[in-house]
């Protein structure tokens, strides 16, 4: 077997070169690439993996993009709401590193984007308002997501903490101007007869029941990312005509919401992987009742944009090189 040779160095890509490297457009045109390549065989999920304990978790997601050369994983821990994400790409021919990515902001707009591409397919072309339930920092990048694909008039803000809403209504309000910003007390009044929303919290038990939704609802659930967590009550899911997932793996293993769905007589062939809207390419179906979304933090996302971060990072010489590590001899005795 031919020696594989070590490169000299490989690219550090640091948050400030992310963010000026891709937007949250470029990074939906990417996941859709990834997604499509997905759908055809062409690109595999590596389904997550996570250790949890009373404070926090420990994550690993990636990919497989043998078809750009590249293969990669992100590891991260949540730590009484601390993290610090990095994305590590290596070569999938010789197993090098390619790059390291600092991917805080990498995951927020591949977050982002998969709601994005969701609402594009599964909720009404007309919708124009939408309610996001959370205020944390993921917030505003998935009313963002939303901006992208629907013509908003009016963003409804529900946060259980009211000094955390109020705060977001105001940052929501300087972001975003011309559109209408409510603050709103209860889930009951930010639900009511919205067309699109989206749950981003922290919470241990459902709080979004059917009774709550209008028919032609279409909800993004990116909360409860972990077993002990949930969001969406179990009468949401009997009205759905649509449940859409981010990778069935994963909802399998670690969606508290989807098991419990199952177990109460629903069935895992009712739950369609995301890559499948993206190769269909149909929209909401008529008169369907509700639609959800059900994300969990999916590798294959993270791996499309980490690759187009890359190509342009070459492209414009951008990220510091490193010396790739070399091999030393272990003491074994």
């Amino acid at each position: 077997m031919a020696e594989i040779k070590v490169p000299d160095t490989f690219l550090w890509i640091n948050e400030t070169d992310v963010c000026n490297l891709i937007d949250l457009s470029g990074t939906v045109d990417a996941l859709e690439k990834g997604l499509m390549m997905e759908a055809d065989g062409k690109a595999v999920n590596m389904t997550k993996t996570q250790t949890v304990w009373g404070y926090g978790s420990l994550n690993v997601t990636g990919a497989q993009f043998v078809g750009n050369g590249l293969v990669g994983a992100k590891v991260w821990s949540n730590a009484n709401l601390g993290a610090a994400p990095i994305m590590v790409l290596h070569n999938s021919e010789d197993g090098q590193i390619a790059a390291i990515i600092e991917a805080f902001s990498l995951g927020q707009m591949r977050t982002a984007a998969l709601s994005s591409v969701a609402t594009k397919w599964c909720s009404d072309p007309k919708a124009d308002e939408m309610a996001i339930m959370g205020s944390g920092h993921q917030a505003l990048p998935q009313v963002a997501a939303i901006m992208s694909v629907r013509k908003l008039k009016r963003v409804r803000v529900w946060s259980r903490t009211a000094a955390n809403r109020d705060a977001f209504v105001a940052d929501l309000k300087k972001e975003y101007p011309s559109v209408e910003i409510q603050g709103c007390d209860t889930v009951e009044a930010a639900a009511k007869n919205c067309p699109i929303i989206t749950t981003f919290t922290r919470a241990k038990e459902p709080f979004l029941e059917a009774s709550m939704l209008a028919k032609g609802t279409h909800i993004n659930a990116g909360g409860a990312i972990i077993p002990s967590n949930a969001e969406i009550a179990q009468d949401v899911f009997k009205r759905c005509d649509k449940i859409v997932c981010d990778n069935l793996a994963q909802v399998k293993s670690g969606s508290r919401e989807l098991i419990e769905y199952v177990k109460n007589g629903g069935s895992w062939d009712n739950v369609t992987p995301i890559c499948n809207l993206v190769k269909d390419q149909k929209p909401r179906p008529a008169g369907a009742d509700l639609t959800i979304y059900k994300f969990m933090g999916m590798g294959l996302a993270d791996m499309a944009s980490a690759v187009e971060i890359l190509k342009r990072a070459r492209e414009k010489g951008v990220g510091t090189a490193y010396p790739h590590p070399k091999r030393s001899h272990p003491r074994l005795t």
